[in-house]
């Protein structure tokens, strides 16, 4: 009998042993990269009611109480970025954790959908723009990526898949391309490690990363959807938020990217606010003020396959009228970065001025780099001259590239119907007109659904497309 009892107060005390292990996010890894001269995040699960106790390599350790659950957070002070490797030591007591080549650099959070996802390996017949340059030359800088594995929950998750990798050429071919360029411009500029959090599903619209408290108050959402086997699982609303993002808000970051839009397509009415919306729930979840949101206007697209519609216009016109609504955001711009034989080809190639153009964003308004241009031109105003409308632009001192032969103008009259115009540099504007309309009244931009333009301001940044007229 005594042996029984021995033998069960073993068992019952390994038992325990077991529960108590310290459990971490896959975010809170080795390699991983913590954002620098601030106080970063770090949270687990431990011994009920232990103290955890966090040593690192550059500062005095630090502690935090598990609750009656385990969970426990705590908060570290770091350094000015290096490329030091550091080590931390995560103890409860009972057990312990190393995590080695940790860096501190900066931090990025890069969400939305397949053209965020889309790594530098491509998709099946879509090739990424000198991915194998990109990816043969991965080990030469210093990005660490999290790819936050796709995952759909009805409630939100503790924890999320997706475990920080360094920039070697077999890691690196499934980085996210956008992400993965926006980091290498950052690096060449700060010289400090960069790391990303890449957390986007392709397909998904913006109501897949807002939360069922907010969702319940728009009319065209319905909310049974979620978790339906019924249709295609990224159209759903709400999973994506608490499959993915919800386990990632205790990450310290310095901002976001997002490269989203061609889910809402259709919905243009409603993104502008929608976006705003998921802005303002993100950055009251990480709590660190507005941090910075620069994000990525949907490249030209034959949508509906019919050129004459408007459907991705007006989405781009949404995103456009985002700004306004979000505080310390930026739009950057990409009718001129596809090719002509890309207008049935949602995954357009050139992902490296999409994610340059973001670095110039951040690193002009986030990092203060003022020799750093961000922003092309931007519709200010027009003038009807004679048979010719006079279009003024903002961001323009500079001028305008090229001097000749300037695509993407269309012109109308009263009777709405838009031809294609002749466009010309004027003195500090463009002189816009077309011999099919002697009296024009309205002037658009590559304002359809697939139109490439070709004009720019400053340091060859594009002119946003606009219209004139609100038909």
């Amino acid at each position: 009998m005594k042996n029984k009892i021995l033998f069960l107060s073993l068992f019952l005390l390994c038992v325990g042993m077991a529960g108590a292990k310290l459990k971490l996010p896959a975010q809170i890894s080795s390699n991983m990269v913590l954002q620098q001269q601030t106080k970063v995040c770090l949270w687990g699960e431990a011994t009920p009611n232990a103290t955890v106790t966090i040593t690192t390599s550059w500062s005095a350790p630090a502690t935090a109480k598990a609750d009656a659950d385990g969970k426990w957070t705590a908060s570290i002070e770091t350094l000015e970025a290096s490329f030091k490797e550091q080590n931390l030591l995560i103890s409860d007591g009972d057990s312990e954790v190393r995590l080695k080549n940790v860096l501190i650099g900066e931090v990025w959070f890069c969400s939305g959908q397949s053209n965020m996802e889309m790594p530098l390996n491509g998709f099946g017949g879509c090739p990424i723009l000198n991915a194998n340059n990109l990816i043969a030359d991965a080990p030469n800088h210093v990005i660490h990526m999290a790819t936050i594995e796709k995952k759909a929950a009805l409630t939100p998750q503790p924890y999320a898949n997706g475990e920080w990798k360094t920039a070697t050429p077999d890691n690196a071919q499934w980085f996210s391309a956008t992400a993965y360029n926006f980091a290498l411009a950052l690096q060449r500029t700060l010289h400090v490690p960069i790391g990303i959090i890449n957390c986007s599903w392709g397909g998904s619209h913006v109501e897949g990363w807002l939360p069922k408290e907010i969702l319940q108050g728009y009319s065209d959402i319905d909310i049974s959807k979620a978790g339906s086997k019924q249709g295609l699982e990224y159209d759903q609303p709400m999973i994506m938020y608490n499959g993915m993002l919800a386990a990632l808000t205790n990450y310290t970051v310095k901002g976001f990217t997002w490269y989203q839009g061609e889910g809402n397509v259709g919905h243009a009415d409603t993104y502008a606010e929608r976006l705003a919306t998921m802005v303002k729930l993100w950055r009251s979840l990480w709590g660190l003020g507005d941090l910075p949101f620069y994000y990525v206007e949907i490249a030209p697209y034959r949508y509906d396959n019919d050129n004459q519609k408007l459907s991705g216009a007006l989405l781009r016109e949404a995103q456009f009228k985002a700004q306004a609504l979000i505080p310390n955001s930026a739009m950057i711009t990409t009718n001129d970065l596809v090719k002509p034989f890309e207008a049935t080809q949602i995954h357009p190639a050139n992902k490296t001025d999409v994610g340059e153009r973001l670095a110039y964003q951040a690193l002009n308004k986030t990092y203060g780099i003022k020799g750093i241009e961000a922003d092309g031109p931007i519709y200010q105003k027009m003038e009807v001259k004679g048979n010719a409308i006079e279009v003024t632009f903002s961001n323009a001192s500079s001028g305008f590239s090229p001097w000749l032969g300037i695509e993407g103008f269309e012109i109308a009259g009263a009777d709405k119907v838009f031809h294609p115009a002749r466009a010309r540099l004027g003195r500090g504007v463009i002189v816009v007109s077309s011999e099919e309309v002697p009296a024009p009244v309205a002037v658009r931009y590559c304002f359809r659904n697939f139109q490439i333009g070709n004009l720019t301001g400053a340091r060859n940044l594009p002119v946003i497309p606009f219209r004139t007229d609100t038909w």
